[in-house]
């Protein structure tokens, strides 16, 4: 298996299924509990979908929080092991589906919106992901995602890192760094209009803690 790539990042969440989970539950993840979960939260409820497509759910927590709200959700993931810790704690619906298999012929239905948060890590995989978002949506659905500041560097893949973890995780999963331009084109290409980016801040140092991007399905007027 290649050190880089989308692979490599399946490989590594599927040893780490079982401390992420609890590094989830146990809010043992400062920014999560400080920023970045209230703020994908908040960026979803102002698009005021009914229904949320959460791809990469994960253990699926936000399909739960959502639920508080009334919305009905769907999360999917690649992880069979997280979908199962998400069907176990319940709150919404569930399928073990990878990015590559992400299309309107496997979920048969459409969202209102459609939610990535933090998990866009790789290549093709994300390429996939843009391609097929449109078609999952609904007029003038939304696609939001949260992820790392790209605050300066080139487009490429870099090394993967669990400092700040616990030590029961192991062999960390490459990403794929994209630039904020890069960010914007893939939303633009892919038949976006990107109406909004919201930076949350670390409240302590005021710098950036993440990057949150809202696009808005683009639909042709009809003549």
């Amino acid at each position: 298996m290649k050190k880089f790539s989308d692979k490599k990042i399946i490989s590594s969440w599927i040893k780490n299924a079982n401390p992420w989970v609890s590094a989830i539950r146990d809010n043992e993840i400062e920014s999560r509990v400080l920023v970045t979960n209230s703020s994908i939260v908040k960026a979803i409820l102002e698009c005021a979908p009914k229904t949320v497509l959460d791809v990469g759910c994960g253990e699926g927590w936000m399909v739960r929080e959502l639920a508080k709200s009334g919305i009905n959700c769907l999360g999917i993931d690649a992880v069979p092991e997280l979908i199962e810790h998400a069907k176990k704690e319940g709150g919404g619906k569930f399928r073990v589906i990878s990015y590559e298999n992400l299309s309107d012929d496997t979920l048969k239905k459409k969202f209102d919106a459609m939610v990535c948060n933090f998990s866009l890590l790789g290549y093709e995989s994300v390429h996939n992901v843009f391609r097929r978002a449109a078609s999952l949506l609904n007029k003038n659905g939304s696609l939001i995602v949260q992820t790392i500041h790209p605050a300066n560097g080139k487009d490429g893949w870099r090394e993967g890192s669990w400092q700040g973890f616990s030590n029961k995780f192991t062999d960390p999963a490459p990403w794929y760094f994209r630039t904020l331009e890069t960010w914007k084109s893939l939303f633009v290409k892919n038949g976006f209009e990107l109406n909004k980016i919201v930076e949350p801040l670390n409240p302590k140092t005021k710098s950036p803690y993440s990057i949150i991007f809202v696009g808005n399905k683009f639909n042709k007027p009809t003549v």
